[in-house]
């Protein structure tokens, strides 16, 4: 009897195979010549693991408190618009996979199912992702909404002003289909995502009409008086960002550049991540994401000072396969990686993964296969 992929690189195989050409680009692109996607992967290359021996690895154990919440791994499921786009099911199917497996989702504000469904979906942990919309009435309705359905923190992307050029996109004139919808906004604010214009895409059309590019650090206040939710802001690649967050009472930060999909020539996350860990008390939660394919690569991000990952197109790639069991197929995978990793590298909880379990790779660093 067939076991499937036996690697998160097999279920992007079966994904590509699966989607339309133009779905996948808008998946899987990124900005500019997608130099920032391509190294998000790489950077990891540039480690080596120091594995000690003769310890109990008997039980090696992933799990973790974040934000208040227990979870079962330290991944969580990147904020993603639009999973109608890969399963009819969406984002229902995507949280009932996370709860399974005791991850952490983050539905994006242009989800394709209601807040209130995905909330009755998710058996775990449930953030909302924002963008800072120039209408500010409907982005207090969202907040207002998600804290009464369950969610149990906010995350603010920061990273995009505007979206970043994304080739792929304008060369295929990409939209949103009639029949994909952000169900959670009015209508009247989604109208320009699902016009397609050749050499355009309604993605940026639709940003640039309705993303407020004037917003700045004082206007965390205003998010602030709306919610008593744990903040979260993902976006964050400097030591001097860093700090301002936690100048400013932010409860976490997510060390990412929105995949590859912003600034081209960004820095890879991974390379990002140990100064924005300096920046910060040891105490102050920081995540990744971007480029995490592996449960090595988990490991890694957790032994540089990472609290836990975020994965994105790997989530897509499963729900367009086998829908929730493509999810969850692709969390036990990193889940089973990582405490390989774990009990091969001598370092049975989490907590034992520091910087000491890594080396720079003697050479200047592998290409990922």
């Amino acid at each position: 009897m067939p076991v499937g992929p036996l690697t998160l690189a097999g279920i992007e195989r079966a994904a590509h195979d699966r989607l339309r050409p133009e779905i996948w680009d808008f998946i899987e692109g990124g900005s500019g010549a997608e130099r920032t996607l391509a190294a998000n992967g790489k950077q990891f290359g540039h480690y080596a693991l120091r594995p000690r021996a003769l310890v109990d690895v008997s039980t090696c154990s992933p799990a973790l408190t974040l934000l208040g919440s227990e979870l079962q791994l330290p991944v969580g499921i990147a904020p993603m618009a639009y999973h109608r786009l890969v399963d009819p099911e969406g984002e229902t199917a995507t949280a009932r996979a996370a709860g399974r497996a005791g991850a952490l989702l983050v539905a994006g504000i242009f989800a394709s199912r209601t807040l209130e469904d995905i909330a009755a979906a998710a058996t775990g942990p449930l953030w909302l992702q924002l963008y800072w919309l120039r209408r500010r009435d409907a982005l207090a309705a969202l907040v207002e909404r998600a804290e009464a359905a369950g969610f149990t923190a906010l995350m603010l992307t920061v990273d995009a002003p505007r979206i970043g050029r994304r080739m792929r996109d304008l060369r295929n004139g990409f939209a949103i289909p009639p029949d994909i919808r952000a169900v959670n906004l009015d209508q009247r604010l989604m109208a320009a995502s699902h016009r397609a214009t050749t050499g355009s895409s309604g993605i940026a059309d639709h940003a640039a009409e309705q993303f407020d590019p004037t917003v700045t650090w004082a206007d965390l206040a205003w998010l602030r008086e709306r919610s008593s939710l744990p903040l979260v802001l993902k976006g964050i690649l400097t030591a001097e960002d860093a700090r301002r967050a936690a100048d400013h009472g932010v409860d976490a930060v997510v060390v990412s550049n929105h995949g590859g999909r912003q600034l081209d020539g960004a820095l890879p996350s991974l390379a990002a991540l140990p100064e924005v860990v300096d920046a910060l008390p040891a105490h102050f939660p920081v995540l990744l994401d971007g480029g995490v394919r592996t449960g090595t690569d988990i490991a890694i991000a957790l032994a540089l000072g990472a609290r836990a990952v975020l994965v994105g197109r790997p989530a897509l790639w499963g729900l367009a396969t086998e829908g929730e069991a493509g999810v969850a197929r692709v969390l036990g995978l990193l889940r089973d990686e990582l405490e390989h990793t774990m009990a091969l590298l001598g370092r049975p909880r989490l907590a034992d993964l520091d910087r000491g379990a890594l080396a720079p790779w003697p050479t200047t660093g592998t290409a990922r296969t």
